[in-house]
């Protein structure tokens, strides 16, 4: 048996190569969008992709199920547990099987059990995976999906604060302990495989180890080791992290079939296209020394696929600010979650002579002007970032939804966050909207460790 992990540290998601060297097939679970490092790995080892599979509808990312069954041969493994509303959609266009608990199948002769494991989404399936080619006759792992997770399980209130499911949080999560007790019976040293690590939105505790035993979680992870069913509901619904807003668009275009990936090449312009957004994916301190008026700086590093997701809209073209042999891994970032509408890039080296800048200033300078009455101060943290502690003289807009904000024009925004990386999306995004905005370096870990008043 043949089997690769691989790992998108933007998506903080794992994806599985499995296959059967006995008979040169090969399954990819969970794919990403850009299959190619899959076709690359199986073609290197003499394999061929015959076969793909999905745990749930991800709601996080682009999948690539779609794309690799598009190519040609590949079958589709998908659930069909779950009511209407959490089916495949696009599936009469392709080979498929749909899975139920209790399922089998083989990829060559590795042999994949199927049980329904419901709780983050309804429908969400787990792959016990046995290699009877090398001798085996039980499970060595687990493909878990967004269900078990190394330290942790999945978020069960996605559905309602992302895709609108009213209700859902409560009984997702009675879903999750129940499902858990159906790992009672496997042995200690069945493998974890799980879809996402650290950094993921999908939980609110994930380790950053790629993988686990059955037996290590029973001991360390929490919700293997709480036995109440209402104690465990509170614990899992208690401090989850804020649902990025381009969650419901994913589970929209999953479930109705991500569209295929054209590969038009993206044109070198001298002005940007109209009625587009513009985003500078250069680092903070170059775009606040010179930027083009009215665009929004997200810079270009692992968490740039999270706030354009977060900031940019879908039905609207995007242009780019940024290096030309950097345009190629920008747009494979933003199509990893959908946003294919790139029209067209602009070199740094392009920019006209006359630009717009913006100020950042230290918490001593901040401090100083948070008693002036011309000055208003955006804490731009997440929710349990601002409930541990906070400026006294601070109003809290956590940056994904700062596009909304209702902020005075009258006064000038000093924007802060944690360590001053989000406060400088921030003040690029609310100087495009027309305020004037200073950004404060070294954020509130800065004010702490100055000594300055915290409530």
């Amino acid at each position: 048996m043949y089997f690769k992990s691989f790992f998108d540290e933007k998506l903080a998601h794992m994806s599985y190569l499995i296959g059967c060297q006995k008979t040169g097939e090969a399954l990819v679970i969970d794919p990403a969008r850009d299959v190619a490092p899959y076709h690359a790995a199986a073609k290197k080892e003499g394999l061929t992709i015959s076969a793909a599979a999905e745990t749930h509808i991800h709601a996080d990312y682009l999948s690539g199920i779609r794309e690799l069954a598009g190519s040609g041969g590949v079958k589709l493994y998908v659930s069909d547990e779950g009511d209407q509303e959490w089916k495949y959609q696009y599936l009469n266009d392709y080979e498929h099987e749909l899975l139920k608990d209790g399922s089998t199948f083989y990829i060559g002769n590795v042999k994949f059990e199927v049980l329904h494991t419901p709780g983050h989404t309804p429908e969400s399936l787990s792959f016990l995976l046995t290699d009877e080619g090398g001798g085996a006759d039980e499970p060595m792992g687990i493909f878990t999906g967004d269900f078990l997770f190394v330290g942790d399980v999945g978020r069960p209130d996605l559905l309602e604060k992302a895709a609108g499911a009213k209700g859902t949080s409560e009984t997702g999560a009675i879903d999750m302990f129940r499902s858990l007790k159906k790992l009672k019976d496997l042995p200690d040293h069945l493998q974890i495989w799980p879809a996402h690590g650290a950094g993921s939105a999908c939980g609110k505790s994930l380790g950053a180890v790629p993988m686990s035993t059955l037996g290590y979680e029973r001991k360390f992870n929490w919700a293997l080791r709480i036995t109440d069913e209402k104690e465990f509901v509170h614990e899992l619904l208690t401090g989850q992290p804020e649902p990025p807003t381009y969650f419901a668009q994913m589970k929209k275009l999953n479930k109705e079939g991500p569209p295929l990936l054209t590969r038009e090449e993206i044109p070198r312009k001298s002005a940007p296209t109209e009625g587009a957004v513009i985003v500078d994916a250069r680092d903070a301190s170059r775009f606040s020394d010179g930027h083009l008026k009215g665009s929004l700086n997200i810079p270009y590093n692992r968490s740039f696929p999270n706030w354009a997701g977060w900031l940019l809209d879908y039905e609207r073209y995007i242009f780019l600010i940024a290096e030309e042999g950097r345009i190629g891994e920008i747009r494979k970032a933003l199509s990893s979650i959908g946003l294919d509408q790139v029209k067209g890039y602009m070199d740094p080296e392009d920019l006209p002579g006359q630009l717009e800048t913006y100020e950042s200033i230290s918490v001593e300078k901040a401090n100083e002007l948070m008693t002036d009455d011309h000055y208003y101060v955006v804490d731009v943290r997440n929710g349990n970032e601002w409930e541990d502690g906070h400026i006294r003289e601070a109003h809290h807009h956590m940056l994904g939804h700062l596009p909304e904000a209702d902020l005075p024009q009258d006064k000038t925004l000093i924007v802060h966050c944690q360590s001053g990386a989000r406060s400088a999306i921030g003040a690029s995004l609310l100087q495009a909207k027309g305020h004037e905005v200073l950004n404060v370096k070294g954020g509130f870990s800065a004010w702490k460790g100055a000594g300055y008043p915290v409530e």
